[in-house]
């Protein structure tokens, strides 16, 4: 299996990701506003344009008259000249009646696309001569009660127009340029400033002791957007430390632990080797023995803790376990322990299957490590430890009918390495009933230590959560 975590590219620098995302919407928005701005001059210079042709209009129907039964319209050739004349664009006009038609003009002009409504003069765009134009168009009722229609236009070609709609645009257009420079710049400095408060984060993560064991930050300072981030370093911190400090004592204790049985083997071993009386040597070699015995439990007990406090939630590989099975093979495994110390072991429960989910290695050792504790702990030579199954709620119990545990300890030798004055005598360690619990733990179980029969004695009982079986 291939432990090593897959490769993938560098995701690049977040001030530059920051920074595209960031000009992507502000360039579209300027842009908008730009094209927005000059379509609004546009339209302005349009209204500008518009009302000076309907100004021309309006001059040319204060000269609409009624004269001898017939509309009349008479412009003296100079007014003509000045009405037509402009610098840039050709002026077209037309009036006519509906009756009489053609009165004055330079040139026909198409009428509107529409009827008027009422009085209301009629903007649009039409081609005169082949030229693109704008043209006001008035009709009205004829004067002095003349039943006729009068229709008067005039015309511009679109130079001022398009010219307005030019200059709008490289007089918007550096301005905007502009503005994006400058909002640009403000934009790269506020997320440079920004990114500076991580650069700091960064090397006082670089400058960390790991020996400190305190939090790196004070989050009463930071932005908001950074305090899960710090949260999350401090709880490691704070969590590594603890671990830290777990695995000091842990080994601080184990030295101590291997410490006794290593000194007795090396003080039997010499007495062995410079015993001369066969007899007496048979002694020394059955203390080594039993040294090499006690030091072989401690180094077992060590490494099933260790190995119970590895196997965290992602790790433990549950299985399907038949756990009467598992009980009876325990009792089996231990019966010859328990008779050597004239003990009565015995197994109370179900023989069909009882299947939960679990590790068996260490369910084998949590189990062990209960019958081990309950057999030294009996009382030797007619007493009795009994290993109780029940199904439904789930439990498993092991009870002896020693000297029990006293109330006021029943805390403390949960906790590794506690030795209370029996654990002396029987020559335990202090991590049986301390591995039990982690195991239990580990499978959604809890670790209870009560009395045993009738007040004598301990039992301690695994009890599983309701959906721990399977």
């Amino acid at each position: 299996m291939n432990l090593l975590p897959r490769w993938q590219p560098p995701q690049g620098s977040l001030r530059r990701q920051l920074l595209l995302q960031l000009a992507a919407p502000l360039l579209l928005v300027l842009v908008l506003g730009a094209a927005g701005g000059m379509l609004i001059s546009g339209q302005i210079g349009y209204m500008v344009h518009d009302q000076w042709l309907l100004d021309s209009a309006m001059s040319l129907r204060a000269q609409v008259h009624a004269r001898d039964g017939k509309v009349s319209l008479q412009l003296p050739p100079a007014a003509v000249q000045m009405f037509e004349w402009d610098v840039s664009d050709r002026i077209y006009w037309q009036a006519s009646t509906q009756r009489q038609g053609w009165l004055l003009g330079n040139t026909p002009i198409a009428s509107a696309p529409s009827a008027a409504s009422g009085d209301q003069p009629q903007f649009y765009d039409a081609q005169v001569g082949g030229r693109s134009v704008r043209v006001v168009q008035l009709e009205f009722a004829a004067p002095g009660g003349l039943d006729d229609r009068v229709r008067i236009a005039v015309a511009e070609t679109m130079h001022k127009r398009d010219l307005v709609a030019y200059k709008s645009f490289w007089q918007w257009a550096p301005l905007q340029v502009a503005v994006l420079l400058l909002v640009g710049v403000s934009v790269w400095l506020a997320v440079a400033r920004s990114l500076a408060r991580v650069d700091s984060i960064a090397a006082r993560l670089g400058s960390y002791r790991p020996d400190s064991r305190m939090p790196m930050f004070d989050t009463a300072r930071l932005p908001s957007e950074i305090v899960p981030l710090i949260g999350a370093i401090n709880g490691l911190i704070v969590s590594l430390s603890e671990e830290q400090q777990t695995q000091k004592r842990f080994i601080s204790n184990a030295a101590h632990q291997l410490r006794t049985p290593l000194a007795s083997l090396q003080v039997q071993s010499q007495r062995a080797l410079r015993e001369r009386n066969p007899q007496l040597r048979e002694q020394a070699m059955e203390d080594v023995h039993r040294a090499v015995t006690r030091l072989h439990h401690v180094t077992q007990q060590l490494l099933t803790l260790m190995r119970s406090e590895q196997a965290t939630e992602q790790h433990l590989k549950l299985v399907p376990v038949d756990l009467a099975r598992l009980a009876r093979e325990e009792v089996e495994r231990w019966m010859d322990q328990a008779l050597r110390c004239g003990v009565d072991l015995g197994y109370s429960g179900p023989e069909a299957p009882l299947m939960i989910d679990g590790d068996p290695y260490l369910l084998h050792e949590m189990i062990g490590n209960l019958l081990d504790n309950a057999i030294k702990y009996s009382r030797q030579g007619g007493g009795m430890v009994t290993l109780e199954l029940a199904e439904e709620p789930l439990a498993l119990a092991v009870v002896d009918d020693g000297s029990g545990i006293a109330e006021h300890e029943r805390a403390l030798v949960l906790e590794r390495f506690y030795r209370g004055g029996s654990s002396e005598l029987a020559g335990g360690c202090g991590l049986g009933l301390p591995i039990a619990r982690e195991i239990a733990a580990r499978h959604g179980a809890t670790l209870e230590i009560g009395s045993g029969e009738q007040g004598r004695g301990t039992r301690v009982t695994i009890r599983w959560q309701a959906d721990g079986a399977v």
